[in-house]
């Protein structure tokens, strides 16, 4: 009686523990999936992998879940970063938009502003059409540079912003040209003066002077043409485009000439 009484004991202990353990595992399981940091780790590991429609889903689940955390504001960045990469750039700067306007003071502002800028940068068309987001990028990027100047993103924005300028005076120039052959000699001169005015750092301002020469010599305008050709010659000496300058104000007056002219230019 006393052996049964003692095996029934050890048999309870035993199931106690059974369940005391499974119901400590079901515990531990439910508090993994119901962590933020966990479920974060969860949906980073599929976002690596590129699964980026179910990292996406998981990411707006943690927002949804867990909204006042430190994963839900990461898990809002990682949206936009997944709009970003599925090249939905609107989606993007919707999103990037909102961050910005939800947490004005989040650490990471600087990387938010560069995105949008980004986002804008990678739509940049074709210097000969439309340039509607060569003003957007380029604005974007100035406002990274303005608000944090000593980023690591401020650098790139620089860098960007001369890429950026180089597609519009590629398009100016695009459509200088087109006016100059079609012996629309002021609105060409427009076109060039812009460029060597606004664009300066660009390659094109060397080739902008050349067309500004061709332009003043078509109308007759030879002191014009003359000065111009100095002041590429001043600037870039060694550029073919002088080279083309020096050759066509030749025509005009012989050489002894031409170079008395340019010296009279900057003697004042």
């Amino acid at each position: 009686m006393i052996k049964n009484f003692v095996c029934l004991i050890l048999l309870f202990t035993s199931v106690s523990c059974t369940n005391s353990n499974t119901n400590s595992t079901t515990s531990e399981a439910e508090k993994v999936s119901t962590d933020p940091e966990n479920l974060y780790l969860v949906a980073k590991a599929n976002f690596d992998t590129q699964n980026f429609s179910i990292a996406r889903d998981q990411f707006i689940e943690i927002r949804k879940l867990f909204p006042l955390s430190n994963e839900a504001i990461q898990s809002e960045i990682m949206i936009a970063f997944i709009d970003y990469v599925k090249m939905d750039y609107d989606n993007a700067i919707l999103n990037y938009k909102k961050i910005i306007n939800k947490y004005p003071s989040h650490k990471d502002l600087d990387y938010i502003y560069y995105m949008v800028a980004m986002c804008n940068y990678e739509q940049l068309q074709n210097e000969a059409l439309d340039g509607y987001y060569n003003d957007l990028a380029l604005n974007a990027f100035d406002q990274v540079i303005k608000r944090f100047p000593e980023s690591k993103y401020a650098k790139d924005s620089q860098q960007k912003i001369i890429l950026v300028k180089s597609n519009i005076a590629a398009k100016h120039m695009d459509i200088g040209r087109f006016y100059l052959n079609n012996k629309k000699y002021i609105s060409a001169l427009n076109r060039f003066k812009i460029v060597v005015d606004e664009f300066s750092i660009t390659k094109f301002t060397p080739e902008a002077l050349h067309r500004m020469v061709e332009a003043y010599y078509e109308m007759g305008m030879y002191d014009e043409s003359y000065n111009t050709a100095a002041l590429l010659g001043y600037n870039y000496p060694n550029s073919k485009w002088y080279k083309y300058s020096y050759n066509l104000v030749k025509k005009i007056e012989d050489e002894e000439t031409i170079l008395k002219r340019i010296r009279n230019f900057f003697d004042g």
